[in-house]
């Protein structure tokens, strides 16, 4: 079984733990350095002094502690009721357009912290840590401009991710690199698209006051609809009439359940009588069944929709969170739905996950505590890492790395199949162009290489004969992914010397493309837009 991707998130206001992924992680040999070199670049277009903290959990005592500069943990001393404050353990951080580095020894889980302006102010229980709450009222952080990356170092590897769960705030992108060179990214919002998500918050009815401003204008943060409600900012029961239809549509028809991608025979199926869904497994046998969820519970996928670390309940209960978080409940009847263009579409609707889904360049964010299944989360992992980088990311104006369409012959898009979930090997072909397709947005790198599901461009195997195919594969640094826009509107990848092509000029959809001689035909016309 795979571990999964999600690091547990932590309710502020509580002590810092180990993430809930470990509890699924078998033993493996120690591998990647024993001290994680991090680099922190600023690009936020901001002058304000950069503030860091590694908090967390050593995985081997099971203490909490915090973590210097060189990757040397401390546990927490002292501490009283009520809460008594914190040593200050800030790390000095970059100035914009400037870089340093912070390391994670390995066996260490928590959260890398960054504010800008001022220092956060943390308080010690005998128990540990309690963290910002910005949400909540008296709360000594909520004028700070502030986020945090999630992390886990283990002897399996490095996740680290950027999370939006509690809030959006302080735009950030995450990266890991492998032995291999290979360099994985993610969290980079659109040109602009800290500005797109705080417009369309405000814009939705309903929503405006989850958009908080400080005295002096800026914009700090936008609340999650869960944090939001329960600070009286949302309305608390905004989405309980989709769930009850949901809910209610399995009264008269089964819900299938597939909660592993890995084992498509594991199965558990879901009726609803009264307000209590039941799930049976393929021997018929009952094995949960689950009271109507509150909007509360959806936006936390906790009470009614708790997913215990087993291999029944929990399963099902993060898909049927994810489902009602996305809004697929009720009209998906096997879940979890992988097809990014079902989400959102009900009505009320999570608008801040789907805004600030909507709004990444790759398409993928931590929006709700689930929104790791399918594979959307904003999540890099290696098994062998080398290095990893956090990446505060412009406030305004244009993106590092804005995500861009490939419009090729027909006015067909560059897409990945799979419906917005292709792996390794996942062909690249013409399909038509559609706004809200993930696999059709397209990043330009420095290194010459062009990404969308977190993957590059790539030949087949690095072949340079005509008629090699293409397709998605991790990003390694080799020839096979590197591609040089011509003059005329091709692609062209210089150790092949050939050109992107679609076979004999076909339009339709599903034409899988491949390289062959650069020849200045519409069949090679690739522009991105």
């Amino acid at each position: 079984m795979r571990i999964p991707p999600r690091i547990a998130r932590i309710l502020a206001t509580t002590l810092l733990a180990a993430p809930l992924a470990l509890a699924n992680a078998s033993p493996a040999q120690a591998i990647g350095p024993a001290i994680l070199p991090v680099t922190v670049t600023n690009n936020s277009g901001r002058a304000d002094a950069v503030h860091l903290y590694v908090l967390g959990t050593n995985l081997a005592t099971g203490r909490l502690g915090h973590v210097n500069a060189a990757g040397t943990f401390t546990p927490w001393s002292g501490g009283q009721i009520p809460p008594s404050p914190a040593p200050d353990v800030s790390i000095g951080g970059p100035g914009n357009g400037g870089s340093s580095t912070i390391r994670f020894p390995r066996g260490f889980s928590g959260r890398v912290y960054f504010s800008l302006g001022q220092k956060l102010q943390f308080f010690l229980t005998p128990d540990g840590l309690v963290q910002p709450a910005p949400w909540a009222g008296g709360d000594p952080n909520r004028s700070i401009l502030f986020d945090w990356s999630e992390f886990t170092y283990n002897d399996a590897g490095l996740w680290i991710n950027s999370s939006q769960v509690d809030m959006f705030a302080v735009p950030h992108a995450v990266s890991v690199t492998g032995a291999s060179g290979a360099t994985k990214r993610t969290g980079d919002l659109v040109a602009n698209g800290r500005d797109a998500i705080i417009g369309a918050i405000r814009a939705q009815a309903g929503w405006a006051n989850t958009v908080i401003t400080r005295s002096d204008g800026t914009v700090l943060r936008v609340l999650s609809p869960g944090k939001a409600a329960d600070a009286g900012l949302l309305s608390p029961t905004y989405l309980d009439s989709y769930i009850a239809s949901a809910w209610n549509a399995y009264t008269a028809k089964t819900l299938t359940v597939v909660p592993f991608t890995d084992q498509p025979n594991t199965r558990f199926f879901g009726r609803t009588s009264g307000t209590v869904m039941t799930f049976t497994n393929t021997s018929g046998a009952q094995v949960a069944s689950f009271n109507r969820p509150s909007s509360a519970d959806v936006w936390g996928c906790a009470g009614n929709l708790h997913a215990p670390n087993d291999l029944v309940v929990g399963p099902i209960a993060r898909t049927l969170c994810a489902a009602l978080n996305r809004g697929t409940l009720g009209t998906v009847d096997t879940q979890p739905s992988l097809n990014a263009a079902e989400f959102y579409r009900n009505n009320p609707t999570n608008h801040y996950a789907r805004i600030i889904h909507a709004n990444m360049t790759d398409g993928k964010a931590y929006a709700f505590p689930f929104d790791d299944v399918g594979a959307f989360e904003s999540l890099v992992h290696d098994g062998d890492p080398r290095s990893a980088g956090i990446i505060l990311t412009p406030f305004t104006g244009g993106s590092a790395n804005p995500a861009r369409t490939i419009v090729g012959p027909g006015g067909k898009c560059v897409d990945v199949s799979g419906d917005d979930t292709g792996g390794n090997g996942a062909a690249v072909q013409l399909w038509d162009c559609q706004s809200w397709a993930v696999d059709q947005r397209w990043t330009r790198n420095g290194d010459g290489t062009l990404r969308t599901l977190g993957r590059c461009l790539d030949v087949v195997s690095g072949g340079t004969a005509n008629g090699t195919k293409v397709q998605v594969w991790d990003c390694n640094g080799t020839g096979a992914q590197v591609w040089a826009p011509q003059a005329d509107g091709s692609l062209r990848n210089p150790q092949s010397g050939r050109c992107l092509d679609s076979p004999g000029g076909a339009t339709a959809n599903g034409t899988r493309l491949q390289i062959w001689d650069c020849n200045g035909t519409g069949a090679q016309r690739f522009p991105l837009s």
